[in-house]
């Protein structure tokens, strides 16, 4: 282990030491490998520029230096700057917190991320005041490692990275959709018509809309934007009464775009209800329901989609992950009334 450190040294600071086997390594490539991962290799890169590796005394500014045999690098990783964000006083439903991850059930309504609109108000804010001095910092920032989203209407559950390692490790099981057995998301959506076949597979590429920059929609293959997509879909509920065509479906996600589930159920001609934006064709089907269930379709606002299950594997622990979420009261309501 060339890893050396004595009590003298600042808690922030990390003292490492060529062994033959790495000489000539890039400079990198050596601190990631005895980092163990600590820290994403482009933070190492960032970390190096910013002259946060010595050698000597001497600041080393290139990634790309050549490491020599019993060579000595000191590594000084400042504290972590306050994020942009302020933190924000808002409750929040926490399902399990530890010191790489925090669980949330969000719900609808809650923006994840500041933007356009909404700089205030957001998940975001409400973790940098809940988590606190337990944010160790990412990429230099003390704050919160978003690796997945929902919509801002989309309820249920989503995890968050407190440090850079949970960060990296959590993003490649997101990257992978689950295609590695790692992770697993499911959500719940109420969609008009009842789909032909009980369960069915929905591989559409997606792209942002040619009309509408803020939309997705489903395009060629071949066009130079478009990202592969695909959706697995079942049949939990269907439902005939009350005027009503319509049913409760699961849907399994393959792979991670935005807005994927909407868009592929429009796609194939079941929008989730409530959906102003890919089920607005759809708005006049409540006017032939009867009462009560017309009342509380057309009060419905959101659109109907709940993430009901997360599986993940612990960045830390290598445990596996599994959290569920009840359907909420408004979209229970919404299966109620159908039924």
């Amino acid at each position: 282990m060339s890893f050396v450190g004595t009590e003298e040294e600042e808690e922030d600071a990390s003292s490492f030491i060529v062994n033959e086997e790495l000489t000539g390594s890039r400079l990198d490539q050596f601190l990631n490998t005895e980092l163990a991962g600590k820290f994403s290799r482009s933070r190492i890169q960032a970390l190096i520029v910013q002259g946060a590796v010595t050698l000597n005394g001497q600041a080393i500014l290139q990634s790309k230096h050549r490491v020599v045999t019993g060579e000595h690098y000191m590594l000084a990783v400042p504290e972590p700057t306050d994020a942009a964000p302020a933190p924000e006083a808002i409750t929040l439903n926490v399902l399990y917190e530890d010191t790489s991850l925090i669980v949330i059930d969000k719900p609808a309504g809650l923006v994840v991320h500041p933007g356009a609109g909404n700089w205030t108000g957001t998940l975001v804010n409400a973790l940098l005041h809940h988590c606190g001095d337990s944010l160790s910092g990412i990429g230099g920032v003390k704050r919160p490692g978003i690796v997945h989203r929902l919509d801002k209407e989309t309820s249920g559950v989503l995890v968050v990275a407190k440090n850079d390692l949970a960060h990296r490790k959590l993003a490649e099981q997101f990257a992978a959709h689950g295609r590695d057995g790692q992770m697993q998301r499911v959500y719940l959506a109420l969609v008009w018509n009842i789909p032909e076949r009980r369960e069915g597979k929905v591989n559409a590429p997606l792209a942002r809309s040619m009309t509408d920059r803020t939309k997705r929609s489903v395009v060629p293959a071949g066009r130079p934007d478009a990202r592969h997509a695909v959706t697995h879909y079942r049949v939990e509920k269907s439902f005939t009464a009350h005027g009503a065509d319509a049913a409760l479906v699961s849907c399994r996600l393959e792979t991670g775009r935005t807005h994927q589930i909407r868009v592929h159920m429009a796609h194939i001609g079941h929008p989730l209800i409530g959906d102003g934006v890919y089920g607005a064709g759809f708005r006049s089907k409540s006017q032939k329901l009867d009462e009560p269930l017309r009342a509380l379709v057309e009060n419905f606002t959101r659109q109907a989609l709940h993430a009901s299950m997360l599986t993940f594997v612990h960045p830390g622990t290598e445990e596996v992950m599994r959290f569920e979420s009840p359907m909420p009261k408004d979209m229970q309501d919404l299966v109620t009334g159908f039924s």
